[in-house]
């Protein structure tokens, strides 16, 4: 469907770590290939959101809801926009309302089960996330484990979270953002071998930032090995000698010294 597809991508573009809506036709969606006005201004509105043209985008997905008010997708991509202007009051009330017409797509779970974790709902946004997972059909099980895991280090469960992460990484070995949750967590619970092997797994498939940078400083130091400190130090001072975390660091190694 040209508008899912559409949508997805935006919604990509925005969320952390976003789905792929599941591909079982429903009620919810037009057939592929169908045009009806409500998809059409839904699909206009997303091209506005790109374009951060969001009171154009409101009218249309207003618009929308008032010629179909059970498609599903226009009141997904509202809660979206209401998420980007800072109302999540109202972007809950659409997403609740899009769960009521579509309760098992797996993309539209995934999003509503981020807004709800990031509110401090961490038990309601597991169950989204779960029933997300649900979808035999789910393309991308990886995110949503993601996400679960997030939303339950941010519980402080990180023996859960890291549950998650590693299902995460079962479906994809090289999900770059499972691996950078690995590290975090096993950071956070002084697992240090661990850290080292998922910090190594990261930056074989993407590059490290000063966070994972200084993470490596930091891993290789608790383990004893002062050449992989040193390794990291001057990585992290090369590439980002004027970011925090080089600042950290310089601050550091003066105090040593003294």
């Amino acid at each position: 469907m040209c508008l899912l597809r559409q949508l997805l991508g935006f919604l990509l573009a925005f969320t952390l770590v976003a789905c792929a809506p599941g591909t079982n036709p429903r009620r919810a969606y037009p057939a592929a290939g169908e045009q009806t006005p409500a998809s059409v201004n839904t699909q206009l509105a997303v091209e506005y959101m790109k374009k951060g043209m969001y009171e154009a985008a409101l009218e249309k997905l207003n618009k929308a809801i008032r010629q179909d008010a059970s498609y599903a997708p226009a009141h997904t991509t509202l809660a979206v926009l209401y998420e980007r202007l800072g109302e999540p009051k109202k972007a809950e009330k659409h997403y609740r309302r899009a769960y009521r017409l579509d309760p098992a797509n797996p993309g539209m779970l995934n999003n509503y089960g981020r807004m709800l974790c990031q509110q401090g709902k961490y038990a309601e946004a597991d169950k989204m996330f779960n029933k997300a997972l649900e979808d035999s059909l789910y393309r991308s099980p990886e995110k949503a484990l993601t996400n679960a895991g997030l939303c339950a280090a941010r519980a402080d469960d990180l023996a859960k979270a890291e549950t998650y992460f590693r299902a995460a990484l079962e479906h994809n070995p090289q999900y770059p953002p499972a691996l950078r949750e690995m590290v975090r967590v096993s950071v956070r619970r002084k697992h240090w071998l661990a850290a080292r092997a998922f910090l190594q797994r990261l930056q074989a498939v993407s590059s490290l930032g000063p966070e994972f940078l200084l993470l490596g400083v930091q891993i290789e130091r608790q383990l004893g090995s002062r050449e992989g400190e040193r390794e990291y130090a001057g990585r992290l001072k090369n590439r980002y000698p004027d970011s925090e975390e080089t600042a950290s660091l310089l601050q550091r190694e003066h105090g040593e010294d003294e």
